[in-house]
């Protein structure tokens, strides 16, 4: 493990250490739990279909029927 400064705001730094005290822990384990989450979100960034969230998209443009061949209309080259 390897040993590093940061410097912080004194706002910040006390935050996280009464945080870390309620938790029973140090900041300095507080801040490397950050560390190794920041590095598996945006730096190995190990995401599959499985472990995302879906999104909206809003809903229908116009109402569907049971008529509407929505299947016709995707696969239908012509675009309005």
């Amino acid at each position: 493990m390897k040993t590093i400064t940061v410097n912080v705001s004194d706002p910040i730094y006390r935050d996280f250490t009464v945080y870390a005290k309620q938790m029973g822990n140090s900041a300095s384990e507080l801040i490397r739990r950050a560390m190794e989450d920041y590095h598996q979100r945006f730096i190995v960034r190990k995401t599959t279909l499985r472990n995302r969230r879906p999104v909206s998209v809003g809903g229908p443009m116009q109402p569907i029927g049971s008529e509407e061949d929505l299947l016709g209309e995707m696969l239908d080259d012509r675009r309005d």
